[in-house]
């Protein structure tokens, strides 16, 4: 649309199906790789992801061409066929249900941009059940514990 000026900025944050250790180092960046060739192809901008074993932190510049939901959708249903094509996990890869998604100001892209980058990092010190929950409360999002992701106990 014509006059129309956006300037989002969104982290997403989903998990592998259970959250099951599936996403390996040896796939790692090719996995990045294919999600930010899909969120590109989409006609938006990849700015930083990070796919850890059991879940991945995604940020994005959206254009607002495209819904969120929509976008996440392709993304989670575009690699998981892809990775199942290309038979890079040893079973089955499925993207758990529902995600994460929270915003930010562009000056603050450094900050945020630098904790994916480093989260191999960050996971030795917090479990991402602690992130994830952290992530809902500093956001103010109201959540029910009942349907939340799949946890490992």
């Amino acid at each position: 649309m014509a006059n129309t000026y956006t300037q989002l900025y969104i982290q997403l944050v989903f998990s592998v199906k259970f959250r099951d250790n599936l996403i390996e180092e040896s796939i790692r960046e090719e996995v990045q790789k294919y999600i930010s060739g899909i969120i590109s192809n989409h006609g938006h901008k990849s700015l930083a992801i990070y796919c850890m074993p059991d879940h991945s932190h995604i940020l994005i510049g959206l254009s607002p061409k495209q819904s969120l939901s929509d976008l996440v959708r392709d993304i989670k249903a575009s690699s998981s066929k892809w990775i199942n094509e290309k038979k890079l996990t040893k079973t089955h890869f499925q993207w758990q249900n529902g995600y994460g998604a929270f915003t930010y100001g562009k000056t603050q892209l450094p900050t945020i941009t630098d904790y994916i980058l480093n989260q191999k990092e960050h996971h030795r010190k917090r479990t991402f059940k602690e992130e994830y929950i952290g992530f809902l409360k500093r956001f103010g999002v109201e959540y029910n514990q009942d349907y939340l992701f799949d946890w490992l106990t």
